[in-house]
């Protein structure tokens, strides 16, 4: 096959350096039960380390140069030539939960972020590469200008391992900035009294305005006619100020009051 260029408009940067791919690999530790989910294989350097370990390696690619020549190498490989985003995760799950792993674009970082959450009941974990400026906001202590909407999201959703910072040297084409791996472990969460949803919804209302309290925030977000006085959280914070905890009982606030609000309109 002849040399593949990367295309600026899928975010490709091919990641060459066998260390670090051998790195990648040893994070996942791919087992003989497992079944791997990987994006954007590429012209399949991170799949060869995988598709020999793995019991089965689901690979998603929008490329349609790469394809042929990865069924020729991986004559085992499912593999799904779409969109990733596009992918219904649990028409791909067989018996086990998957385990995602890939260098991702860059620019789809958050929207893949997401779709993880999003099913978080089938997921295993995730070993991702990404932008190093993205991986220390998604790593973030509370009370820290990185402490934002990723890190709570992500934090209160998956145990976060910040594994290791990666040079722009070992890709092709080389970027301008420095990448990092993250492993994602996806957790059973205690949403009971509130939804995925709301608890989102909630996240992103409360850093809608970063400076200013979470009763300012709240006041210019789609929760701007609910009065959180009686929530328990102290409104004078700033989001960045409030711990996971915080954001869950706000969650629930939210829905008792829809609940209490459908309640009265009943009667």
């Amino acid at each position: 096959m002849e040399k593949v260029k990367p295309l600026k408009q899928f975010g490709q940067n091919y990641l060459l350096d066998q260390n670090i791919l051998n790195k990648i690999a040893d994070e996942i530790n791919p087992q003989p039960g497992d079944h791997i989910l990987e994006i954007g294989p590429g012209t399949g350097a991170l799949t060869e380390k995988l598709i020999a370990k793995a019991g089965k390696l689901t690979a998603v690619e929008i490329d349609n140069r790469v394809i042929e020549n990865l069924q020729l190498r991986f004559p085992s490989l499912n593999l799904i030539n779409t969109d990733f985003l596009e992918v219904d995760l649990r028409s791909v799950k067989e018996k086990t939960k998957l385990r995602v792993a890939g260098n991702i674009p860059y620019y789809l970082t958050s929207s893949i972020l997401f779709k993880l959450i999003e099913y978080n009941d089938i997921v295993e974990d995730a070993v991702l590469m990404t932008q190093l400026e993205v991986a220390q906001r998604i790593s973030a202590k509370k009370g820290t200008k990185e402490y934002g909407i990723l890190a709570v999201l992500l934090q209160f959703f998956c145990d976060v391992k910040f594994c290791f910072k990666v040079s722009p040297n070992v890709f092709y084409p080389r970027p301008k900035i420095f990448s990092a791996v993250i492993h994602l472990t996806l957790k059973n969460v205690d949403l009971s009294g509130t939804s995925k949803k709301t608890f989102i919804s909630v996240v992103k209302a409360a850093f809608g305005n970063r400076r200013k309290t979470i009763k300012n925030s709240f006041g210019n977000s789609i929760f701007a006619q609910l009065n959180f006085e009686k929530s328990g959280i102290d409104l004078s914070l700033r989001a960045e100020q409030l711990g996971l905890d915080d954001f869950l009982t706000l969650s629930r606030f939210v829905d008792n009051e829809a609940i209490r609000r459908q309640n009265n309109s009943n009667k």
